[in-house]
């Protein structure tokens, strides 16, 4: 059955558009390698580019449906575009997602995939059903350079950051999977959280590209509601992000105090609590909705951040900032010594934020037997930074030691 093409009306502002910007006329590419991606390209860029080449900024709102609509990567199927246009971004750009190097289903319904983003490195992308809600989890860059202590993704390094190609192309790929593109089907993905791997305010430019295409009418539709950036506190960036978009917040928080954080969130010493959750003040003040308030993640681990003291002093801590709490039990993994806290801590320390009159919540687990729950994503990362070699050289001397110590 063929595709229904996206609406071709001309919109009454078009008669005036620009045309092409003098000495930028078309030249066809010589190489697939010097074409132009437009999987990644928000609106405004999309029109931006298509003026470029001496077209019209209105084809932009066409060519972003056939892409996010559809799913279509070949522009021989954009029917409503002209058989010229066709052709010649045929020979200019292209649409091209990451490629799904491996897909794993857990038992639970949880999805992964391992997507290959060049050089050998992969990073990965969970989808997380819950009834009639499915959640993206979507990388941001390859690695991570915070080095977070309980989190796997930090123990792998840093290579580089996605492209906006890249990380919207995790969210195309995974719609895809489902073949759920194309008009009556569900779409499959209903939220999506910038919690993979990655700091995304540490790769500014293409998260905004790309938060902003899964909110627009003519890539995604998702609500502001349903788009979360969450971050561990690069407190520039997060004012600047004010400034741009109205994406969902939560921040990275894993600690009452300065002392505590400074160790498992290590960009703690450059931007401590009371600089971040002021940064975070600023941000709702920002927004439209004066009833947007943040999400606070609280990674719970045994015997470091559990105890009901530090919870009365989380509750302190945030009176200021309109937030609600989502405490997320630790997730093992290789190379931590950290534990998962007790059924019976993890209910203490939500009862006394509870009993403080904060919205609470216990993150469910999911995806462990597949290594897809929070904390646990690593992908694989040709490390530039050499942190994952330091951390294994560091635990085998202290398994060295151990063993010494215990002959003895």
């Amino acid at each position: 059955m063929p595709v229904k093409s996206p609406s071709s009306s001309r919109p009454a502002s078009s008669a005036s558009a620009p045309k092409g910007h003098p000495g930028m006329e078309f030249q066809p590419a010589t190489t697939a390698q010097e074409r132009v991606n437009l999987l990644g390209m928000s609106r405004k860029k999309m029109e931006a580019y298509l003026v470029s080449i001496g077209e019209k900024p209105f084809r932009a709102q066409q060519i972003l449906k056939w892409i996010h609509h559809f799913g279509v990567d070949d522009f021989d199927q954009m029917t409503n575009l002209g058989k010229p246009l066709r052709a010649k971004l045929a020979e200019v750009a292209e649409v091209r997602p990451p490629n799904i190097v491996r897909q794993l289903d857990s038992k639970d319904g949880t999805r992964k995939w391992a997507v290959e983003v060049g050089g050998g490195n992969l990073v990965e992308t969970v989808l997380i059903p819950d009834g009639q809600r499915a959640t993206l989890c979507v990388s941001s860059q390859v690695g991570c350079s915070l080095d977070c202590s309980f989190c796997s993704t930090g123990k792998q390094g840093f290579m580089r950051d996605l492209t906006a190609a890249e990380i919207i192309g995790q969210v195309w790929l995974a719609i895809k999977s489902y073949d759920a593109f194309g008009p009556g089907k569900n779409r499959v993905v209903t939220n999506v959280v910038m919690m993979g791997m990655g700091e995304p305010l540490l790769n500014f430019d293409n998260v905004v590209d790309a938060t902003s295409l899964m909110m627009d009418d003519f890539g995604y539709g998702l609500s502001k509601r349903r788009v979360t950036l969450s971050t561990s506190g690069v407190v520039p960036m997060l004012d600047k992000l004010g400034d741009v978009s109205e994406v969902s917040l939560a921040v990275s928080l894993h600690a009452p105090n300065d002392a505590l954080r400074d160790e498992l969130v290590p960009i703690n010493r450059k931007y401590p609590i009371a600089e971040l959750l002021a940064a975070c003040r600023r941000y709702l003040d920002k927004q439209p909705d004066k009833h947007r308030v943040a999400t606070i993640e609280y990674t719970l681990i045994a015997g470091v951040n559990d105890s009901m003291d530090q919870a009365r002093e989380l509750a302190q801590v945030l009176r200021e900032l309109p937030c609600k709490i989502n405490l997320i039990p630790f997730n093992p993994f290789p190379l931590s010594d950290y534990q998962r806290p007790s059924k019976s801590a993890i209910n203490r320390f939500w009862q006394v934020l509870t009993d403080a009159g904060y919205v609470t919540t216990v993150r469910t687990t999911r995806g462990d037997d597949i290594d897809a729950a929070c904390g646990q994503l690593a992908g694989q990362v040709q490390d530039r930074t050499r942190r994952a070699e330091r951390h294994r050289r560091r635990a085998e001397e202290v398994q060295a030691v151990t063993i010494i110590g215990g002959a003895g």
